[in-house]
């Protein structure tokens, strides 16, 4: 039979449901199989527990797919067809960078602007479009098919349900096995991964973002005049820093700047929720009044300057992205993160208050390109990675141009103290916090975002770097965490506030 006579031939909504489901199945679950085969225990029981969720699987899908073309016909293909690309996109990112599909790194996703996310585009990432998500969107809009009637769609449905019910009845004793894996299953499962993890990532910043929850109001204690600059870093690992002995020499500026080393552990391992958490002045999931707003609205003067992305609502008058800076200062290159120092030194000389809070959110270390954040002077470790599917990268590389964007941060930080070296009668202090870790191949994992419950210390382990122009301003030798930033930023201004908790400050 010829390709053009297998579209012309009419089949029924129940076969070309089946056919869809199947595809599905074989095409897009295999890491799922993977994960399955891995956490159980052989025997019978692990064939019950395999054969069972392959079975559900399939007629869920068929069960879904069935409904929304016979309810939704032209804009039921158009929603099945864009599902397709979106396993295959999804699958994809799965393979080559072993991601797993949780709210938190929908969140990722949705806080990505086109200039990061189009650093993941490569030839992969279109062959697995081309060849896993076209061909069922052709075979959708081309095929023939006969919806049937209405007693037919509910003798699928019915028979639908009871497969799976029965399936279920029959597993109800791994339901124990399947809850405990659920999080990794439910990450792998396609179309579902990222459809219901979307949800309820956007249900959860509707949550977050409904309204900011204002803080007591605060009272600057003196007059003196002071600066602290708030750098925060990203995808920063504390390993890779030679100034937590790092064997290869990653700070060698700040190694001469007579700053203070601090463990730290971040809160999240990605960007919107480990942004979050330095800004917090405790852990919780609502969206209480972050750092600066709650000094600009008690009298502070607050500076952001950003490259990146992900940041709760920051409510302030000066607020910066590199576009505005260019504006302001022409002669500035734009194309790195040095740009947020352009003209930081006279903003920070022409501010009329006493206190000066300025943020820096950097993007220095964002994956997969690490090779592209840094300029051509900073490549010290060579050869680098220059292509985008990290696991197919030599590691040897990759590690490379991790650590050249280190160096990089190094000469970022640095500069920000030489600058505020440079101001004249204020008192200065610079904290250097990154949002999260990074991962760079070690469990076949790469960048971030995997859940808190099992997120390697690649992830979690971050670096907590204190600089002070006033050598009487001591910093206490402690493990400390993301929420500390928000009391030591108080404590370091002498702003009394009912929140203040000084058990939470890094200064003596």
């Amino acid at each position: 039979m010829k390709f053009k006579e297998i579209f012309k031939k009419e089949i029924s909504l129940t076969l070309l449901c089946i056919v869809l489901s199947a595809f599905t199945l074989i095409a897009f679950h295999i890491p799922f199989f993977r994960q399955v085969i891995n956490n159980i225990e052989g025997g019978f029981n692990g064939v019950l527990i395999t054969g069972g969720l392959g079975i559900i699987m399939l007629t869920l899908n068929f069960f879904i797919y069935y409904l929304l073309l016979f309810a939704g016909r032209m804009v039921g293909k158009v929603i099945l067809a864009i599902s397709f690309i979106g396993n295959a996109i999804t699958l994809y990112f799965i393979n080559s960078y072993e991601v797993l599909v949780t709210d938190q790194m929908m969140g990722n996703v949705f806080n990505t602007q086109f200039s990061e996310a189009s650093g993941f585009f490569s030839f992969g990432f279109i062959l697995y479009i081309l060849l896993l998500g076209v061909p069922p969107c052709l075979y959708i809009f081309l095929r023939k098919f006969d919806y049937g009637k209405g007693k037919r769609c509910l003798a699928n449905v019915g028979i639908s349900l009871g497969v799976i019910l029965s399936v279920v009845a029959i597993n109800i004793k791994n339901t124990t096995w399947i809850d405990r894996n659920s999080t990794e299953l439910g990450s792998l499962l396609m179309p579902w991964s990222y459809v219901v993890n979307s949800v309820r990532f956007w249900n959860a910043e509707r949550k977050r973002n409904a309204k900011e929850i204002l803080l007591p109001d605060a009272e600057i204690a003196d007059s003196s005049k002071q600066v602290c600059v708030l750098i925060i870093g990203e995808s920063a690992r504390r390993d890779r820093f030679s100034l937590y002995g790092y064997e290869r020499e990653t700070n060698p500026l700040l190694a001469k700047d007579t700053v203070t080393t601090l463990i730290a552990n971040s809160a999240a391992t990605y960007t919107t929720a480990g942004v979050k958490a330095i800004l917090d002045y405790a852990e919780t999931n609502d969206l209480y009044e972050i750092l600066p707003n709650y000094l600009y609205r008690n009298g502070v003067d607050v500076i952001w300057r950003t490259s990146n992305w992900g940041e709760p609502p920051v409510h302030i008058e000066k607020y910066y992205k590199p576009e505005d800076l260019k504006a302001r200062y022409p002669e500035a290159n734009a194309e790195y993160d040095e740009i947020l120092l352009a003209g930081l030194k006279e903003e920070i000389e022409n501010s009329e208050k006493d206190k000066v809070f300025i943020v820096l959110h950097t993007s220095t270390s964002h994956g997969p390109t690490y090779n592209k954040k840094y300029p051509a002077q900073f490549e010290k470790f060579t050869p680098v990675c220059n292509t985008v599917e990290m696991s197919k990268a030599d590691p040897a590389e990759l590690n490379n141009a991790y650590d050249n964007s280190i160096l990089y941060t190094d000469y970022l930080i640095h500069s920000t103290i030489e600058t505020l070296r440079g101001v004249n009668d204020r008192s200065c202090c610079v904290l250097f916090v990154s949002d999260h870790g990074e991962s760079l191949g070690e469990n076949n994992l790469y960048m971030h975002g995997v859940p808190m419950s099992m997120a390697p210390r690649e992830q979690v382990e971050i670096p907590f770097i204190v600089w002070t122009s006033d050598k009487s301003i001591r910093v206490k030798e402690q493990e400390v965490g993301q929420y500390h930033v928000f009391h030591s930023v108080l404590d370091f201004f002498g702003v009394q506030s009912p929140v203040f908790d000084s058990n939470m400050t890094i200064f003596e």
